[in-house]
């Protein structure tokens, strides 16, 4: 999720524990946050909180398969990569 930081300049900043975590959105385009995120990534299969204006908060179920996590991880790259794309 680190790695999001360095390759999203909407992402400003990942935190948590383990498989509890948060990121931190800057607006992009016009005026997005992090509820225009949470949409994206629910179009794409994956359902997150969005918190305040700015904040995404990720909390898998504890049962969830490490196949599933890369799967997830994935789905957040692809879903900002397009959202850049399209900003």
């Amino acid at each position: 999720m680190q790695e999001l930081v360095e390759k999203y300049e909407i992402v400003e900043l990942v935190r948590g524990k383990g498989l509890l975590n948060a990121i931190v959105i800057n607006p992009f385009g016009d005026g997005k946050t992090a509820k225009d995120v949470c949409l994206a990534l629910l179009g794409n299969g994956l359902l997150a909180k969005q918190t305040h204006d700015h904040i995404i908060r990720f909390a898998p179920p504890l049962v969830i398969t490490e196949e599933q996590i890369d799967a997830c991880c994935a789905i957040i790259d692809s879903t900002l990569e397009s959202l850049v794309a399209n900003s």
